[in-house]
């Protein structure tokens, strides 16, 4: 089910922030209350491959997304304690020691399920003679951009393999608060400081004619 265009759920998740604090984040409240866009990404697995490369990559891009009023939250199913230990090893030992946005511990899965980004399917068994679980049961490589409002302008999923691109992320939010601003919409390969165009027939020929 594709949510671009509607409200991000509002379901309350517990989370760690860096210094060790438990917390409880709502992302909708979090983008509505703080006035504020979120770019919220999930990943597998703690302590796993790909996953520590990505989260050092959108830290390193953090000061980025704050210019752009973006609050930046991580997310999978891990608990807060596993979080904590992964946030204490050292980046040479696969660690992500230095990340300092918060992360999301969805033990119970319930926004997981509600995105419907689990790697999981019930299928029935006839020895039991009931459903069980096939699948890892962890998230995809899941990214949701939230606008002030609390709406899903963006979403996407990779599979568990392919890592993101996190420029890709910062140009969506920068065509976004383009659009949100300018009252122009944002043609292919649009970047900041580009041409965008006026919502109709002859700007778009205009565009084309010139490119």
């Amino acid at each position: 089910m594709a949510l671009v265009g509607k409200k991000f759920p509002n379901i309350t998740v517990d989370a760690i922030s860096f210094m060790g604090d438990n917390l409880r984040i709502n992302v909708l409240e979090e983008a509505a209350n703080n006035k504020k866009k979120v770019i919220l990404f999930w990943y597998p697995k703690d302590f796993t491959f790909v996953c520590p490369t990505e989260l050092h990559a959108f830290q390193a891009a953090l000061q980025e997304f704050e210019k752009r009023n973006t609050m930046v939250i991580g997310a999978s199913c891990d608990t807060n304690e596993v979080h904590f230990a992964w946030l204490n090893t050292a980046k040479d030992n696969g660690g992500i020691e230095g990340v300092t946005y918060p992360l999301l511990a969805d033990t119970t899965r319930n926004l997981a399920a509600a995105l419907d980004i689990l790697d999981a399917e019930w299928v029935y068994n006839e020895d039991l003679n009931d459903e069980i679980l096939e699948g890892s049961n962890v998230t995809f490589r899941a990214t949701y951009l939230i606008d002030e409002d609390g709406k899903v302008f963006h979403e996407s999923v990779n599979d568990m393999p392919l890592g993101r691109n996190v420029n890709e992320y910062l140009r969506l939010i920068d065509a976004y608060t383009h659009v949100q601003t300018k009252g122009e919409v944002c043609p292919a390969n649009w970047e900041e400081g580009k041409e965008a165009m006026s919502a109709d027939r002859n700007s778009t020929a205009a565009y084309l004619a010139s490119h």
